[in-house]
């Protein structure tokens, strides 16, 4: 039996010890693990949760019933390459040199000691790995020491581990990157990658057509792999080299090993899907199984892969304690350079919902995709009309975390946490700035209910799933009101002269300004 005085000092301070207690629990709990599953060229109508009906997506479904489906989720680039650094880095990618699509031999887009999601999130405690497609150029000032160490590279801005697809599958090479080697290299095989043809008789595209099997429509004509002609050069590394049908189970296989050898404390893991990306070539057991041909198929896979990191998830109890991201980092594109069917049996589909435009492109389509948190406990179930987008992924995780971001660091990441979780009252966006590959100066403003285009150039790639006005002349400035012209079909500038040059001049100053975000 304790004496008396001990027990008066328990009485005493034990209200104080609950509390800490219940504190440090409640702490505890908003330190949940963070997935985030970024598809490749998906578009807004591409899942059946938000209107397809000629591909279904069950597990995508489920994890829009169990938490938000946003309506205006966001990229920030209607492509591939400047959405993933302005995701990792919270900043647009206008405002950095060599963001566009980056090529096969590209170095290292996010340089050492660059404010990062992830190192935001090493910081705070979390084991953090990227697994997928990375295409944000690896190595020093002279690009990949292909059969040497690959740094800088991820390991050298936040994540503790990769397993990556190094730059996007229709270039060149073939092959994995695990932290900073490729994996089974024979030394008396050494990689290659060029932008030249290596010999006279070296077999592309062009000389060895009979033999693909799946033909080039434009571009992709170079180097052959797997029966596929890609961008770009390379030879050896034979070893190395993996098949398109496998990368989907491969980056489940790696997410599956992150998630049970890291159970026990917080993780970040970037998913960052290849489906729906050319070359689609998916799993033997996944093609045939939609009428949209092998992009269809392709959905169908992203969506196997998505149900998989929910079996993890439970499988090791970890749902109820893990917010989940789900996103695409362009919008959709039908013939992006093979003859994979995708036009011919695309049908009533329409890939980028009720929108306008697609990959490459400003309009609603190019950027406004699926995009959806889950968070069982956390979020409740519902829609949100707010406006979110991966960019603010950094700012937001770090209020989730309790993380100052460095002053010149994620310089345009909004935190949005309240919205993505789904808070009462929680806010999203009132403005967001929109582009492209970064190469042709065009924008895209959206400000409420407004959206405004600025082209450079007279006339915009808009790659749109139906065609009609692909290449057309366009004015430099366009305006939209996207509550009665969702589709971007209507150009209302000649009618409301002041909102138009309000927002020429916001969108200017917002990119003059160096940064949008003020502070924490």
């Amino acid at each position: 039996m304790l004496p008396r005085s001990l027990v008066r000092i328990a009485q005493r301070f034990l209200p104080a010890i609950l509390l800490f207690t219940l504190v440090s629990a409640a702490s505890a709990a908003e330190r949940p693990n963070i997935i985030v599953i970024m598809a490749d060229d998906l578009g807004y109508g591409d899942v059946s949760c938000y209107g397809a009906a000629m591909v279904q997506t069950p597990n995508i479904d489920k994890l829009a019933a169990e938490g938000l489906k946003f309506t205006s989720g966001y990229c920030s680039a209607s492509t591939c390459t400047p959405t993933r650094y302005s995701l990792l880095t919270g900043t647009y990618a206008f405002r950095r040199k060599g963001t566009g699509i980056a090529p096969p031999s590209a170095p290292a887009i996010i340089q050492p000691g660059t404010e990062t999601l992830p190192g935001i999130l090493q910081r705070a405690g979390y084991k953090t790995a990227v697994i997928g497609k990375w295409h944000l150029g690896l190595g020093g000032p002279d690009g990949p020491d292909w059969n040497g160490e690959l740094k800088p590279g991820p390991l050298e801005i936040g994540f503790d581990t990769c397993y990556l697809l190094p730059t996007t599958n229709d270039r060149v090479p073939q092959v994995y990157v695990h932290d900073h080697r490729v994996p089974n290299l024979d030394p008396n095989d050494p990689l290659w990658v060029g932008d030249k043809k290596p010999s006279p008789d070296h077999p592309t595209g062009l000389t060895h057509r009979d033999s693909l099997k799946m033909d080039w429509s434009h571009g992709h004509n170079s180097t052959i792999h797997n029966g596929i002609s890609r961008i770009g050069f390379y030879t050896g590394g034979h070893a190395a080299r993996f098949r398109d049908e496998d990368l989907g189970d491969t980056w489940v296989r790696e997410s599956r090993k992150f998630i049970a050898e890291n159970k026990e404390q917080p993780f970040f893991l970037f998913f960052a899907s290849h489906d729906i990306h050319v070359p689609r070539m998916p799993h033997e057991r996944f093609q045939g199984k939609t009428k949209l041909g092998f992009r269809g198929d392709a959905i169908v896979e992203l969506d196997w892969c998505v149900g998989e990191l929910m079996k993890s998830l439970e499988e090791h109890g970890l749902t109820k304690n893990t917010l989940v991201v789900f996103c695409s980092d362009n919008g959709p594109v039908l013939d992006d350079g093979y003859k994979d069917g995708a036009v011919e049996k695309n049908g009533k589909h329409r890939a980028a919902g009720p929108y306008s435009g697609g990959k490459y492109s400003v309009y609603e389509g190019g950027t406004r995709t699926p995009f959806i948190t889950r968070w069982p406990g956390r979020i409740q179930p519902g829609v949100s009309e707010e406006v979110v987008c991966t960019i603010d992924l950094a700012a937001s995780m770090a209020e989730l975390t309790e993380q100052t971001i460095a002053e010149d660091g994620c310089l345009d990441s909004l935190n949005v946490l309240s919205a993505l979780l789904g808070e009462s009252g929680g806010k999203g966006r009132d403005h967001l700035v929109l582009q492209d590959n970064g190469s042709s100066g065009t924008f895209g403003l959206r400000a409420g209910d407004w959206k405004l285009l600025r082209h450079e150039k007279k006339s915009a790639r808009n790659v749109k799933v139906e065609q009609e006005l692909a290449n057309t002349p366009v004015p430099v400035y366009q305006l939209f009101n996207l509550v009665d012209d969702p589709a971007e079909k209507r150009n209302v500038i000649k009618e409301n002269p002041e909102i138009a040059k309000k927002f020429q001049d916001q969108l200017q100053s917002l990119i003059d300004a160096g940064r949008s975000r003020s502070g924490r």
